[in-house]
C-alpha cells in the first residue's frame, strides 16, 4: 500500500514539473525567445538617457524615454546635466547611452573650423567627426539655431518665405545681440550670400519686442524660441546656408544604435520646427511638466 502511494506521488510530481516547463515555453515567442516585449530581452541592459539643463532639451529627452518605454525598453533618466563639456565624457565612456543633440553645434565641438553649414553637409561631416563608440541616428527637421525672423504681417505684405525674398526691400533694419554686427551671418553675410542690404541695431534682450513694435524689420532669434509662436513671427528659410544648421539629432552609443533606431528615428521624423516651438510654449507659457508634454505629443503622433 505504501509503495503504491509512493509511486503515485512520484508520477504526479513528474506531471507537475512537465506542466511548468511547458508553461514556461508557452510564454515566449518560439522564434525569438522574447518574452518581455518588442524592444527588450533578458540580456538587454537599461538605456540611460541624458539631457542638458535646458527645458527644450529635456522635453526631447523625455519623448525619447517614453517612446522607448512604450516599445518595451527599460530606461533610466539622467537629466539636467549641464552643457556639452559636462556630459560628453559620460557619452564617450558609455555611462550615458542616448542624448538629444544639435548637429551644427555638436560638429563645431569636434571640428571648430568646419566650413559645413547646410543641414545635409553638417550631418555628413558630423558622422565623420564623431569619436569611436558614438554615432547619430536620423536628424530631425526641427532645429534650435540662429535664424532670421519677421512679423507675420510683414511677411504677408512682402510675400516673404526665405531670406532671399528680402533682397530689394529698402530701409531694412536688422536687430540682434551687439556681436551680430560682426558675425559672418550678420549684415555682411546677408549682403554677400543673399544680396540683402540692412542697417544694424543692437537690441539684445529686447529684439522680439523691437520687431513687434516695428522698430526693426528683421530679427535674429533662435529657431525654437517660444516667442516665434506667441508673437506670431515667421522664420525665414535659409536655402544657401548662411547660418550653421543645427538640427535636433539623437547622439547614441554605437553598440545600441541598431536596437533603438526604429523607435527614435520615428520620433525624429515627426518632430517639426513648428512642433518644437509649440512644445517649448507648453513648457514656458503653460508651465506643463516635461512628462506630460512628452506623453501628449507621443499620443498625438501615434508613437505611444
Amino acid at each position: 500500500m505504501s509503495i503504491t502511494r509512493t509511486r503515485l506521488s512520484l508520477a504526479l510530481a513528474s506531471t507537475a514539473v512537465a506542466a511548468l516547463a511547458l508553461a514556461g515555453c508557452a510564454s515566449s515567442d518560439p522564434l525569438t525567445g522574447d518574452s518581455t516585449g518588442p524592444g527588450a530581452s533578458e540580456e538587454s541592459s537599461t538605456i540611460v538617457i541624458g539631457s542638458q539643463a535646458y527645458y527644450s532639451n529635456e522635453i526631447i529627452a523625455e519623448i525619447y524615454a517614453q517612446a522607448l518605454e512604450a516599445n518595451g525598453f527599460t530606461v533610466e533618466r539622467d537629466f539636467n546635466i549641464g552643457q556639452r563639456d559636462a556630459y560628453m565624457p559620460s557619452l564617450e565612456d558609455g555611462s550615458i547611452d542616448l542624448f538629444p543633440e544639435y548637429t551644427g553645434n555638436l560638429l563645431q565641438y569636434f571640428e571648430p573650423d568646419t566650413t559645413a553649414t547646410t543641414p545635409d553637409d553638417v550631418y555628413a561631416a558630423l558622422q565623420e567627426a564623431l569619436p569611436d563608440g558614438l554615432t547619430v541616428l536620423d536628424q530631425s527637421p526641427a532645429t534650435d539655431q540662429d535664424s532670421y525672423n519677421v512679423t507675420a504681417a510683414f511677411a504677408e505684405e512682402h510675400g516673404l518665405t526665405s531670406i532671399a525674398d528680402l533682397a530689394g526691400i529698402e530701409g531694412l533694419v536688422l536687430g540682434g545681440a551687439p556681436e551680430l554686427e560682426q558675425r559672418p551671418y550678420g549684415p555682411t553675410g546677408l549682403k554677400d550670400v543673399y544680396d540683402v542690404t540692412v542697417s544694424f541695431e543692437a537690441t539684445a534682450d529686447t529684439t522680439v519686442d523691437e520687431l513687434v513694435a516695428g522698430n526693426i524689420q528683421v530679427a535674429n532669434v533662435y529657431s525654437a524660441d517660444p516667442r516665434i509662436k506667441t508673437d506670431d513671427l515667421v522664420t525665414l528659410e535659409d536655402p544657401k546656408g548662411l547660418f550653421l544648421a543645427s538640427n535636433v539629432v539623437p547622439l547614441v552609443n554605437a553598440d545600441i544604435a541598431d536596437e533603438i533606431a526604429d523607435v527614435i528615428n520615428a520620433v525624429s521624423a515627426a518632430l517639426t520646427p513648428e512642433g518644437l516651438v509649440a512644445l517649448n510654449v507648453e513648457s514656458t507659457v503653460d508651465q506643463r511638466s516635461s512628462e506630460d508634454i512628452a506623453a501628449d505629443w507621443l499620443a498625438a503622433n501615434n508613437l505611444n
